[in-house]
């Protein structure tokens, strides 16, 4: 899981100004990491469908916001997965 000090690093690395904790750059960076941590847990525990659904879930929202991101500001996206090494 993600600890205290984890969230405030990203929270510092994405923001767009002091504070800030509700762009999608932060969103999207913080739903990453959690998604990483998740795949990490599958390789030891492959039956545990009840987190896998919270993945898929996780998986969905950041989809969403990065569809908002683009649509609102295609530099920004482009930036932030360039940053988050979401596309190959």
């Amino acid at each position: 899981m993600l600890t205290a000090q984890d969230k405030a690093a990203i929270v510092a690395e994405f923001a767009q100004s002091e504070g800030d904790t509700g762009s999608p750059e932060v969103q999207v960076a913080l739903k990453t990491k959690r998604i990483a941590y998740l795949t990490e847990h599958f390789k030891a525990h492959k039956q545990d469908n009840h987190s896998r659904t919270g993945l898929l879930r996780l998986v969905s929202s950041r989809r969403k916001l990065l569809d908002y991101l683009h649509g609102k500001d295609a530099q920004r996206y482009f930036a932030l997965i360039k940053k988050l090494g979401l596309r190959k």
